[in-house]
């Protein structure tokens, strides 16, 4: 059963989403304050973060960006009653995986943690058992099945990046990238689709599996952490590159 630790300051949203989570079959451990999320986040391995920005005794914010700096990879839904542009692009910034809005529907809430939990390797289970493995490669083959077969030991080589779909691990000049299960899958979608110009609401729509109307921030944050890990020159990318008036476009760099 999956792990999920929903933190808010308010009782009356505690116990709607500890309920409609109970329902939809996770095990829920709640908290009120950031103090107290950080020290079970330590302490005690979740699933799943849903973690709300302003908190008392250490903002969701703050914990979001401790628990990051700690190399702790969990995912995590950030909540905001503010509709402000600038608190979901922090939070995406320090390493949040999604944000949502108060109010909001607790079907929503659990819809985008499933969305999430799909793209996230399970490594309790063995490669044989595990319906990732047969998931990558069906992905990978039906999108470009030349840049991944049975004999490619399941790696996707550009120029002095290497992506492992299985391992969700990147190697860039033969040194490992530590990058998040959302920045993973983003490079992971371009990628396979090497030399095609891919809109932000394509990308919005494929890798977030939601319909973000008019934000498409979004992706720019994520396209910006990616540069940071992989590019060279952030200013001058050999990888992702910019289309103006379009969107962005994955190159393999010559030479």
């Amino acid at each position: 059963m999956k792990r999920v630790l929903v933190v808010d300051d308010e009782q009356s949203i505690l116990m709607l989403l500890e309920y409609n989570l109970n329902q939809a079959g996770y095990d829920v451990v709640t908290a009120e304050d950031g103090k107290t999320a950080y020290k079970l986040i330590k302490k005690e391995k979740f699933d799943f973060i849903i973690l709300d920005i302003m908190l008392p005794k250490m903002d969701g914010m703050d914990v979001c960006r401790r628990i990051r700096q700690e190399k702790i990879d969990t995912p995590i839904l950030m909540l905001t009653a503010k509709d402000d542009e600038y608190d979901k692009i922090i939070g995406l910034e320090l390493g949040a995986d999604d944000y949502m809005t108060k109010p909001f529907s607790p079907r929503e809430v659990i819809a985008r943690i499933k969305a999430i939990g799909r793209r996230i390797p399970n490594e309790s289970i063995s490669d044989e058992e595990s319906p990732k493995k047969a998931e990558t490669k069906e992905f990978l083959s039906i999108n470009n099945p030349t840049d991944f077969s049975e004999n490619s030991n399941d790696v996707i080589k550009l120029g002095k990046l290497e992506i492992y779909p299985e391992r969700y691990e990147v190697i860039c000049e033969g040194q490992s990238v530590d990058v998040t299960p959302k920045e993973f899958e983003l490079l992971l979608y371009m990628a396979v689709r090497k030399g095609r110009i891919l809109s932000r609401d394509q990308l919005l729509n494929n890798i977030w599996n939601f319909d973000y109307a008019g934000e498409t921030r979004i992706v720019d944050v994520h396209i910006s952490h990616l540069r940071e890990k992989i590019e060279a020159d952030t200013k001058n990318p050999e990888y992702i590159k910019t289309v103006r008036g379009f969107g962005y476009k994955f190159e393999v760099p010559e030479g």
